[in-house]
């Protein structure tokens, strides 16, 4: 990475937005607007002639195009409400929260924006488009247009005109701005590199779990050795450790919907339940929300988990770590095709209307194989779970680290030696 060193002669001003260099100048965002555009109000949809960026597009700074929409209108038919390479899209219309995102246009291809979002093309003697994209993402950025909102019915709204009034930038000389804005682009840029080996190795684990999980992958030394499909109530048997409700605060276990595991609440009032009684689970336990398991609220108890309390709503199972392990059921539960399963027997309506029935999940199937494959199948996927954990740890510091270096670099902490 590019590694930015303070100018000797580093003296600064105070500002209405905070402390900067006395060469930097501050000014209304519209001083260096060229001219904006709302979007278009076209109907859209899957598939289309032109893709339409919408505000789930943006994310973080940058467009994002996942989950793209379309419109039957062609470039030509769109005239000016085409994105240009520099142009700046601004969410205008949002929750409290969201209003005010913005993200910089660079992607190649013909692209339309939707009417929520508002066009601004940055003028060029005086301003870097990526540099005021940058410094629009900063935190203290994103609190001043949050207090530019106007509340409305269930949204906010910032005016692109109010915007351009009373929103200030901070501008160094233009050739610093490119500076700053090329090296945060860099480590944008590993970012993005980062990220794809995140999702890569995500996805090599999710078909390696739907080869290893169904036989069709066998290690060599099981090849010959026959799989047994077992009912849930084979090999678990439930186990019910009831306690007393405790008079003081206690460790309460939850799990999350979508097969993401166990949640603590540390120090949770027991005077918020009516109950009497509660459950203990411990570690390796098989766990399921009864009310939830048709959205994957089920999971393996771990470590930090193991002396928490929950109440009926959760019943626990032991396992027969002879004819399963839990090391190897871990995996099992977050298949689709079990939390398919989880679905057919829990009846009702939405949400809390639908209740699992725990006779018809105890007659779930599951494909057993021997312990040893049990063990080596966990032991590989398990290997996967740390190398993602590792760069999921290292996703999150390179992103700290951004964070720490563009507030320094927006405010003029660290110059960028000419």
């Amino acid at each position: 990475m590019t590694t930015p060193t303070l100018h000797a002669s580093y003296k600064t001003k105070k500002t209405a937005i905070g402390e900067l260099p006395v060469e930097w100048d501050v000014c209304p965002f519209g001083r260096v607007v060229e001219s904006s555009q709302y979007g278009i109000s076209f109907e859209s949809a899957p598939a289309g002639r032109t893709a339409i960026l919408r505000m789930n597009n943006i994310n973080g700074g940058q467009i994002d195009l996942s989950n793209l929409a379309y419109v039957s209108a062609d470039a030509s038919e769109l005239a000016d409400y085409v994105a240009e390479k520099g142009d700046l899209l601004f969410n205008r219309t949002n929750s409290l929260e969201l209003v005010g995102k913005t993200a910089i246009f660079d992607c190649p291809g013909v692209f339309t924006y939707a009417s929520y979002l508002v066009r601004f093309r940055i003028r060029a003697s005086n301003a870097d488009p990526y540099f005021v994209n940058y410094f629009f993402n900063l935190p203290a950025s994103r609190k001043r247009l949050r207090s530019l909102a106007t509340p409305g019915v269930s949204q906010c709204n910032i005016n692109p005109t109010v915007l351009q009034k009373y929103f200030l930038v901070a501008l160094p000389p233009l050739l610093e701005q490119q500076r700053i804005a090329a090296v945060l682009e860099t480590w944008d840029r590993g970012l993005e590199r980062l990220e794809k080996v995140l999702k890569a190795k995500q996805q090599f684990k999710r078909g390696l779990m739907q080869q290893l999980l169904t036989g069709k992958h066998r290690f060599s030394e099981f090849r010959g050795s026959q799989w047994t499909k077992m009912k849930i109530g084979q090999f678990t048997r439930p186990a019910q450790r009831v306690v007393k409700k405790p008079d003081e605060s206690f460790k309460a276990l939850g799990i999350r919907s979508h097969c993401k595991g166990t949640f603590l609440k540390k120090d949770f009032d027991p005077a918020a339940i009516e109950m009497t009684e509660l459950f203990e689970v411990r570690k390796d336990d098989l766990i399921v929300n009864i009310t939830f398991a048709w959205e994957g609220a089920i999971a393996i108890v771990g470590d930090a988990d193991d002396g928490a309390l929950v109440s009926h709503r959760f019943p626990t199972y032991v396992f027969d770590r002879d004819l399963v392990l839990p090391e190897y059921f871990r995996y099992v539960i977050v298949q689709r095709s079990f939390v398919t399963k989880l679905g057919l027997i829990s009846p009702g309506g939405a949400g809390r209307n639908r209740v699992l029935s725990k006779r018809d999940f105890a007659k779930i199937e599951a494909l057993v194989p021997p312990i040893p494959e049990q063990e080596r199948i966990a032991a590989v996927l398990n290997s996967c779970d740390r190398e993602i954990e590792l760069l999921q740890a290292e996703l999150t510091a390179f992103k700290d680290q951004k964070r720490g270096l563009m507030r320094k670099l927006l405010t003029g902490e660290v110059r960028i030696r000419a």
